[in-house]
């Protein structure tokens, strides 16, 4: 057996990559705003590749949505909660410049950026409604294979 290479990423590089992602989040807030809403219903689906957030109104009419991939997350990083509180930023100025400030938190799956967006979009200022889990939840699972006969 050979010794494990760990890769190590110079101190320059990731404060390059730390700028693309800013860079990102402020491009996607500076989105025309046409749309006025005072309640609506935030979609989270954490899965263990990546988070995606979608914003609608009352009736479910789509206003907004993001992704970590869209931000500039590659790989592993877009399932993290550090990426769900960038995608949060991102949506809460377009949902303050449309004047939203009540929501109701639906959350999907089982990654890690889960709870990190709940906790951002309270700390963003949102008055926060109602949190539902829709997670699908196996009942009775498959049928069992037959028992073997000799």
């Amino acid at each position: 057996m050979g010794k494990k290479k760990v890769g190590k990423e110079d101190q320059a590089q990731l404060i390059k990559e730390a700028g693309k992602v800013e860079t990102a989040v402020a491009a996607a807030a500076t989105s025309n705003v046409t749309k006025r809403a005072g309640r609506g219903n935030v979609y989270v689906k954490a899965s263990y590749n990546n988070t995606i957030i979608s914003v609608t109104d009352e009736k479910g009419n789509l206003l907004f949505w993001s992704t970590a991939g869209s931000l500039g997350f590659t790989g592993p990083k877009k399932a993290t909660p550090f990426a769900a509180s960038k995608i949060v930023a991102a949506l809460a100025e377009k949902l303050k410049k449309a004047g939203m400030s009540e929501v109701t938190i639906y959350l999907n799956g089982i990654g890690g950026g889960r709870d990190s967006s709940v906790r951002s979009f309270v700390g963003q200022g949102f008055n926060v409604l109602a949190i539902k889990d829709m997670t699908p939840i196996p009942h009775n699972g498959p049928k069992p294979k037959k028992i073997r006969r000799i």
